[in-house]
């Protein structure tokens, strides 16, 4: 089943290399908004020019971007922002795929709950321990493997591949939208988030909302005189937690395997700064899921109207109502248009590298940058390495088995999807 510039290029896959590349990666703290995060990103510049590819390492103005009235949003502060693509010098009349990949991780948390430093990787049998070990940097490596196999093997693109390495993932996709803005476009795009052995075709988003309840201060001793804001926001959660139940009723079937396509969820309840005070203040932060093919607006207005309805039955918020905004990541839902080839090349190229069963296509419950590259008119779809349930854990973690049996697939489909001189 593989033509012969496949098999030589397959015989180029290095695994220690990949593995030790895994590890470089890892060892580089770039949470969102670091200064690691820019210096992985000059590291990996170096990788792609070794590579022979044509690099495009620039500084991104942050101003402008926050200024555009589509800017997806952060959370995380930042300085500086740094974009990176690469793209393969030859090339004639064929398509453009894209390989991107995040290279910002999350912040460990407890590090106490970690064996070991999360940002010094250990490796136990085929497995590799550490923060961003699947979220992404796997797929980072793959992506690179794959492409220093094409180029081993001396294969000639009559397309070209162009390998997208973005910041600011994790906190709404500023990289993503900093790249797309600069013109770097192509004809499809392949995403290597952790997909556990699926294609993900599809992405619910997510919106991080602030409610704002007020109250009345007063001496604890006479709490009567008072109005406790945490009471007051009270039933507010009782009335976000319907609207979930709503807004999950009959979910698209690529996301029916989920219990809760779309959470809405409140992660944060700040309030009152004295323990012997009445609280005159209560600010909740969380996140709320937006449906597929559901304009963000329209999610925002079912929320709003959720908090006013509660007012409106409550005698002290019907006259003191909380106020609502809309701060941090802002993630749309996204989707591959219907009848595209990509999932059947990559479902070609696994079985034919891989065996076992194929490819499922499915959905995900959480934004990526999948839906900045849609709506960028770029056929998009998510393939990588590791399990999104251990991200963002203490127990993140790879297979390095199943990365090399990614960058192997994706060898197979970049060929097949760019063809060969």
């Amino acid at each position: 089943m593989l033509s012969d510039e496949e098999a030589a290029a397959l015989a180029e896959i290095d695994e220690a290399a990949l593995a030790r590349t895994l590890q470089e990666l890892i060892a580089v703290p770039s949470v969102t908004g670091s200064a690691a995060e820019s210096e992985l990103q000059h590291q990996l510049a170096g990788r792609l020019e070794w590579l022979g590819l044509e690099t495009d390492l620039w500084s991104m103005d942050l101003p402008a971007l926050r200024a555009h009235p589509d800017f997806p949003g952060t959370e995380a502060p930042r300085d500086e922002a740094w974009g990176l693509v690469g793209t393969t010098p030859d090339g004639g009349d064929g398509p453009t795929l894209i390989l991107q990949g995040h290279v910002d991780v999350v912040p460990p948390g407890d590090r106490s709950a970690w064996d070991g430093d999360p940002f010094v990787p250990r490796v136990t049998g085929d497995v590799v321990h550490g923060r961003g070990a699947c979220d992404m940097k796997a797929g980072i490596a793959a992506h690179l493997a794959a492409l220093g196999a094409i180029r081993a093997a001396g294969i000639r693109l009559r397309g070209r591949v162009a390998a997208h390495f973005v910041v600011g993932e994790e906190d709404g996709g500023l990289g993503a939208f900093g790249t797309l803005r600069r013109g770097h476009r192509g004809d499809a795009c392949v995403i290597a988030e952790p997909t556990a052995g699926t294609l993900i075709t599809a992405n619910a988003g997510a919106l991080t909302f602030r409610v704002t309840v007020p109250g009345r201060a007063a001496h604890a001793s006479s709490r009567e005189r008072g109005v406790s804001a945490i009471d007051a926001y009270l039933p507010l959660h009782r009335a976000l937690a319907r609207l979930e139940t709503v807004r999950n009723a009959g979910p698209d079937p690529l996301l029916a395997e989920y219990p809760i396509p779309y959470a809405l969820s409140v992660g944060t309840v700040r309030s009152g700064d004295w323990a012997s005070s009445v609280p005159d203040l209560l600010v909740a932060e969380g996140r709320l899921g937006v449906r597929l093919d559901e304009d963000p607006a329209d999610a925002r207005r079912a929320l709003e109207e959720c908090v006013t309805e509660a007012c409106a039955a409550d005698p002290w918020l019907r006259d003191h109502p909380p106020a609502v905004t809309w701060p941090g990541g802002q993630f749309a839902p996204g989707r591959l248009p219907d009848g595209h080839p990509l999932p059947g090349v990559l479902r070609g190229a696994w079985s034919d590298t891989a065996g076992g069963p194929a490819l499922r296509e499915r959905g995900a419950t959480y934004g990526s940058d999948l839906r900045l590259y849609t709506a960028a008119g770029i056929p998009t779809l998510q393939f990588g390495p590791g399990d999104i349930q251990v991200a963002h854990s203490a127990g993140e973690r790879v297979s390095l088995r199943e990365t090399v049996a990614v960058a192997r697939a994706l060898v197979v489909g970049v060929l097949r999807t760019v063809g060969t001189k």
